[in-house]
């Protein structure tokens, strides 16, 4: 994870944020998200991916995981902008990570392989338990094919089928939770995006 929770990052939904007169936040009209860097001053960077379609919530998802660095790899040994591991990478027929690492067109394919695949395993809990609450969490379909990025679709199945019990909630090993990603990735736009069993490469 690019930002971890322990940061204290925060994302407002709105286009003003709150901030002290050390440091004043912008009240810009076409930002909707704010990234508090700092834990004790009110230090914000706006982050500019606010159409709320598949290109702004993977670019966000994308800022999100890696500062939308391409050949970013983490401490865990995860690659690229979705920072995706070596076995989901295997599944879709990447080979070679370092050009992986260098070639941002099949990132971006293999990114849109995976949320095909994802609708098609989470179709019935889309159905389901979208644009409402479980347990006081909202959920949606972009909400769930985040989460699933985060976690795996397995792990976001039982949790949603458990009506949201906080014992499911798996945490990655940055501490974010399946129910951070649900929360913070929701009501993006993806029904142009068809649930495939098994996507293609092209």
């Amino acid at each position: 994870m690019f930002y971890n929770l322990k940061l204290s990052f925060i994302f407002f939904l709105t286009a003003f944020f709150i901030s002290s007169p050390e440091s004043p936040a912008p009240k810009l009209d076409n930002i909707d998200y704010a990234v508090k860097l700092n834990i004790n001053a009110n230090i914000y960077v706006p982050v500019p991916f606010t159409v709320r379609d598949f290109v702004g919530f993977k670019n966000f998802l994308g800022f999100f995981e890696s500062g939308s660095n391409y050949k970013k790899v983490n401490r865990f040994g995860y690659l690229g902008k979705y920072q995706f591991g070596k076995g989901t990478l295997k599944m879709y027929g990447v080979r070679n990570l370092s050009e992986y690492r260098l070639n941002p067109e099949l990132q971006e394919k293999v990114f849109l392989m995976n949320v095909m695949r994802n609708k098609w395993i989470l179709r019935r809990e889309i159905s389901w338990y979208s644009n409402r609450y479980l347990n006081g969490t909202y959920i949606s379909e972009s909400g769930i094919i985040a989460a699933a990025h985060l976690s795996g679709p397995g792990n976001v199945k039982k949790f949603l089928r458990s009506h949201c019990n906080p014992d499911l909630d798996k945490r990655d090993a940055n501490g974010t939770s399946i129910s951070d990603y649900l929360n913070i990735f929701k009501d993006y736009d993806l029904e142009k995006i068809p649930a495939i069993q098994k996507p293609k490469r092209n």
